[in-house]
């Protein structure tokens, strides 16, 4: 093979709960410390122990962060999924197994180099105890890489040392460990490999971090004091982020009370409920979830719709119908979530593409939901919250003051002569809200039953219709306040390709590819639900758009045909919903069955 320096993917296949994560994680952050860009991608079941597992991790000077499909090293430590893990070896590629055990002829492809470590012989012999060599294995793969790619060993080395410093013992066999495996390689086989990594500078103005820590902490950012959830995959750790984050920076210097409540819900229905109860009371308060949850807490999201009560939600999306694959990503909640709950209902979304925008997105979402008095739901998915992403470093802005919309203080409520909860006194939809306790004047009960602008009971046609015609008119003007979509044009275009959410690393190295193949294609990003008006303008400029998501059915397409009544044969689909992250050749190839390449 060609030599390549930091551009190359490798995979590494082992079983789930054999304590792999560990060493992957300290892979990837050495190669990042070394400044060059990277990315990992964690494959795994739903169960607790024993099923196959991967982690795949891409190096890209470029900067590229989609899966890809094909690896130039595999490491193979799963006997029950060999078979499969040497087929996705490209041709000229390496695979590197453990050689305590002799490797069967009919096992091997004659195109691939193999690479034999004898790790589990290594550690019986500088280890005690059964789960401690299963462990301390990994450990040792690690230290082969180090010698197979050029990872710096210093770096490994240090990482140890800021894990284990405080626990002596375990800090010197890791790094024991890592030792092993380096040695062996470096004295059996020429290292590093024709791919290989060498020193950058790429990563100094960028961190490591997944999706569901970076939300945890913009919602600590945003102010919000109040969570309510039930566990599910993949949005638990967002709570669990956030609740650290609580336990940090939350809690009183002095009188050591926290100043955040968290509550675990008997079900995600309960959790909802909790969230409007304590927005409508004045908090900042929030659930995370997944389509199951979202599925659960319809009624409740109609009633925050038609009373109008802000109320945040987080939907890391994951594969369905039902459980569905609960430890793979999809894009499958997109209806769901823009018209949750009975009746006309409409909600204002947000598609973060990467754990960055979930930082920002869950600020916006805040802000979105006391503006205009309604929930709103942050559509992340498995990848982006699960996984650990490369992004630009985090940054806050300290003159940040929280949007808290139409609120009356006591001195407004004590000047008014007659408060009326729905009644539109601006003409731009948005009525003005009171909260408990601040003024006799206030309104303290919020009908979920049929009313009229003035809070009354109502059955009467016309009325009702008054007040739902208002909500629309207020959820349709959040299109201008909504994250503007990422517009990119090339020169030349013909065709448009639009996308959402985590299908941007895939969309951005599919146009590049493309475009180095002679055919420029015009880009758009949705960012949020209601689409903005650049959206139809984008539509419109093309005769051809193709619409790139990760479900079956074609879930942004229909919303763009339902909320822009754009011309349904100028649109064609490219979906991916098999449950993996999205890679570049799939759009490459969905585009050109259908536009041919300028002569």
């Amino acid at each position: 093979m060609k030599s390549r320096i930091n551009d190359f993917a490798f995979k590494i296949a082992t079983a789930n709960g054999t304590g792999s994560a560990s060493a992957n994680g300290l892979i990837m952050q050495a190669i990042f410390r070394m400044g060059i860009p990277v990315t990992g991608k964690n494959l795994f079941p739903s169960n607790i122990q024993g099923l196959p597992t991967w982690y795949e991790i891409r190096v890209s000077e470029a900067g590229y962060t989609a899966r890809t499909p094909i690896f130039d090293l595999m490491v193979a430590l799963n006997p029950a999924t060999f078979d499969k893990d040497v087929a996705e070896v490209t041709s000229g590629g390496w695979l590197l197994y453990d050689s305590t055990w002799p490797l069967l002829e009919e096992k091997m492809r004659h195109d691939v180099t193999y690479i034999g470590v004898p790790m589990a012989d290594l550690c019986n012999e500088a280890f005690d105890g059964v789960r401690n060599r299963i462990l301390m294995k990994n450990i040792v793969y690690a230290g082969v890489l180090a010698a197979l790619l050029g990872i710096d060993r210093e770096e490994l080395i240090k990482l140890t040392q800021e894990k284990f410093g405080k626990k002596p013992a375990l800090l010197e066999s890791n790094q024991q460990a890592i030792e092993l495996g380096y040695q062996y390689t470096a004295q059996h086989y020429k290292c590093p490999l024709p791919i290989q990594l060498e020193r950058r500078d790429a990563t100094k103005d960028a961190i490591l971090i997944d999706g569901n820590t970076a939300a945890g902490l913009g919602c600590l950012y945003a102010g919000a004091t109040v969570g309510a959830w039930y566990p599910i995959t993949p949005s638990t750790s967002l709570m669990e982020a956030f609740t650290a984050f609580c336990q940090k920076y939350r809690v009183d210097p002095e009188t050591k009370a926290n100043q955040f409540a968290i509550l675990q819900a008997e079900d995600e229905l309960a959790a909802i409920g909790m969230v409007i109860g304590a927005s409508w009371a004045g908090a900042r308060a929030f659930t995370p979830t997944s389509g199951p949850g979202i599925s659960l807490m319809n009624e409740f999201l109609g009633l925050a719709y038609y009373a109008e009560v802000p109320a945040v939600l987080f939907n890391v999306q994951r594969t369905g119908p039902s459980t569905g694959m609960p430890t793979r990503t999809q894009q499958a909640d997109l209806l769901l979530c823009a018209y949750a709950s009975h009746g006309d209902t409409k909600h204002i979304n947000l598609y973060p593409a990467d754990p960055h925008e979930a930082f920002e997105m869950a600020v916006n979402a805040f802000d979105l939901a006391e503006r205009f008095q309604t929930p709103v739901i942050v559509l992340s998915d498995l990848d982006i919250g699960m996984n650990d992403w490369m992004v630009p470093k985090l940054t806050w802005n300290d003159m940040y003051q929280p949007d808290r919309g139409k609120v009356l203080s006591a001195e407004e409520l004590e000047a008014a002569e007659r408060f009326s909860r729905y009644l539109d006194v601006d003409g731009d939809g948005i009525p003005y809200r009171s909260l408990p306790g601040v003024h006799p004047k206030g309104a303290y009960f919020t009908r979920g039953s049929g009313h009229n602008k003035f809070a009354k009971y109502t059955e009467d046609g016309d009325e009702y219709q008054e007040v739902l015609d208002r909500i629309a008119r207020k959820v349709n003007s959040a299109r201008a306040a909504i994250p503007a979509p990422f517009v990119k044009r090339r020169e030349g275009a013909r065709v448009g390709l639009i996308s959402v959410g985590g299908c941007h690393g895939a969309c951005t190295e599919a146009l590049d590819i493309l475009e180095a193949d002679g055919l420029p294609v015009d880009y758009l990003r949705v960012k949020g639900f209601p689409f903005a008006d650049e959206v139809r303008e984008f539509l419109d400029s093309h005769d051809r758009t193709f619409v790139v998501e990760q479900n079956r059915d074609g879930q942004l397409r229909s919303l763009l045909i339902l909320e822009t009544e754009v011309d349904p044969a100028r649109l064609h689909s490219i979906r991916s919903y098999a449950g993996f992250p999205m890679s570049a050749q799939p759009i490459v190839d969905g585009v050109l069955a259908k536009v041919q390449v300028p002569a």
